[in-house]
């Protein structure tokens, strides 16, 4: 039997939100499944490289309305897992006009059914700005006319998740902790397999109405209690001092120092849980014969794949998470500002890569460490993501993965690696490494490019240009050293030849 007709006999499924965490988690279940898969996204490159050869990677923006009429053409049926948490801006506005957006653009495709992942929150309470745009999400979706099957989650655990982060690195750096009265606040944790297998399990059944499902794990707990048990597990012992005065802002600034998160997504995370979330509502039990399991084993399944070094999705490849501007708008930029620098190395290029390619997180940036971290603490006071990122998998890189406040726009084996910058900036910066085949060995080419908006750019860029000829030099410096420290194997390489142009295989294949 041709299974790829079989696959085109099943309803096609347009996914949104697959460059997130959820989303991400959400596709391999849906390509493992055989359902033929659309994704939507701003920047298909970023994405091409992680699918499947059966499913298709459109462009597309829910903030564009004339970008969703061809995505949704011929889509049965449409996972909604968009949000603005990451955004600089008016958030709740940009998630009611995408929601608009895409309300509209499904209507007049025909879309039979939208499922949507909002969050847990008792509406007669004064919610936050982000529980509050979550349901509200939910009633624009429901005024389009399409049935609407809407989850309501609380916090998800799992390898990578954005609250597994944040609790890991409180628990792994303070062995003392002074807490805000929040961690006090009840939830009901739900682990991110459990999850998605909520979100597939309504593919195949019919539902009458819009009906709405409040899902958890199997306990009601704090996040002190998560702390706790994730001390437990990891064999640490903690403790906790809670005081009244840490304001929500206070809060989130002290998370974006402490663990990976961006200081703004710290401020919604900590509005969020100042309310308990916990579910109120069965049903979701009654209806489907899932049983989650509970927060011990949740954090055990989440730290088993956090020992092997590389989750499968991560809250930060999300590229709305950054906050960076996709799209400028309109902005016309000046003739851009380079700075390029060669050395020769006496080894190969897949050697001369090497170092390359694993740049930044635990490796660092082989020069000028503390400036990059000073960098780093100035990006976070300005709202911007910093360097707690860090990286997917210290050894292999693909098209889309974060390097601290970089992201991979391109990547191709051996000789090229362009990253480009989500920090703070009055324009656009990228960096490049490029490496060729050179006599008796390699030339490596480092390129730092910068597009500066106005006077503020050009002034930001001959402020510290100085500094940059000495981080940039060095770091090529660092670079050539590490490359004659590699082990030069008989095949001149000391890897495998990767996958494709634009991903290298993880560490986990």
């Amino acid at each position: 039997m041709n299974t790829n007709n079989v696959a085109e006999q099943r309803p096609r499924i347009l996914l949104t939100g697959s460059t997130g965490y959820v989303g991400g988690r959400l596709l391999k279940a849906l390509e493992a499944g055989g359902h033929p898969t659309r994704c939507v996204v701003r920047r298909p490159e970023f994405l091409r490289a992680r699918v499947a050869g059966t499913t298709e990677v459109v462009q597309g923006d829910v903030l564009d309305p004339a970008s969703l009429t061809s995505a949704l053409d011929g889509v049965h049926t449409a996972y909604y897992l968009v949000h603005s948490m990451g955004s600089t801006g008016a958030f709740e506005e940009e998630d009611r006009r995408a929601a608009r957006n895409f309300a509209t653009a499904a209507r007049a495709a025909g879309v039979q059914r939208l499922i949507y992942l909002g969050g847990l929150g008792e509406r007669e309470e004064k919610l936050s700005p982000h529980l509050r745009s979550r349901h509200e999400v939910g009633d624009i979706l429901r005024e389009s006319g399409v049935q609407v099957i809407e989850f309501r989650a609380s916090i998800v655990i799992g390898s990578g998740s954005i609250s597994f982060e944040m609790i890991r690195a409180l628990v792994e750096r303070l062995p003392v902790m002074i807490t805000p009265r929040w961690v006090s606040t009840l939830a009901q944790p739900i682990g991110i397999e459990d999850l998605v297998t909520y979100l597939m399990a309504v593919l195949d059944r019919a539902f009458d109405g819009n009906p709405i499902f409040e899902i958890g794990g199997a306990d009601c707990v704090s996040y002190g209690d998560l702390m706790q048990e994730y001390a437990r597990q990891r064999g640490l012992k903690r403790v906790m001092i809670r005081v009244p005065v840490l304001t929500p802002r206070l809060s989130s600034l002290w998370l974006g120092l402490v663990t990976p998160l961006y200081a703004r997504v710290g401020r919604k995370i900590v509005d969020s849980v100042s309310h308990a979330t916990v579910v109120k509502d069965p049903a979701a039990l009654q209806v489907f014969s899932i049983r989650p399991v509970g927060v011990r084993d949740a954090i055990q399944r989440a730290l088993h794949n956090e020992d092997q070094e590389c989750a499968q999705t991560r809250w930060s490849d999300a590229l709305s998470a950054s906050g960076a501007v996709q799209s400028w708008g309109g902005v016309r930029f000046g003739s851009r500002l380079i700075d390029s620098r060669s050395v020769h190395v006496p080894v190969p290029p897949p050697v001369a890569f090497t170092p390359i390619r694993r740049i930044g997180g635990t490796t660092g940036w082989y020069y000028g460490d503390w400036l990059w971290r000073l960098r780093g603490f100035i990006d976070l006071l300005l709202g911007g993501v910093g360097v707690r990122r860090g990286r997917r998998d210290p050894e292999w890189l693909r098209a889309g993965d974060t390097v601290d406040w970089w992201r991979v726009e391109a990547i191709e084996p051996n000789q090229r690696l362009r990253l480009i910058a989500e920090m703070r900036l009055s324009g656009r910066a990228w960096l490049e490494f490029e490496v060729t085949e050179d006599t008796g060995g390699s030339l490596i080419r480092q390129t730092a490019i910068f597009d500066p908006v106005g006077l503020s750019g050009l002034a930001y860029w001959y402020l510290i240009y100085p500094l940059h000829q000495w981080v940039f030099a060095g770091m090529l410096r660092g670079i050539a050293t590490a490359c004659r420290q590699q082990p030069v194997s008989p095949m001149t390489g000391p890897t495998a030849r990767p996958q494709s142009n634009n991903e290298f295989p993880s560490a986990g294949t």
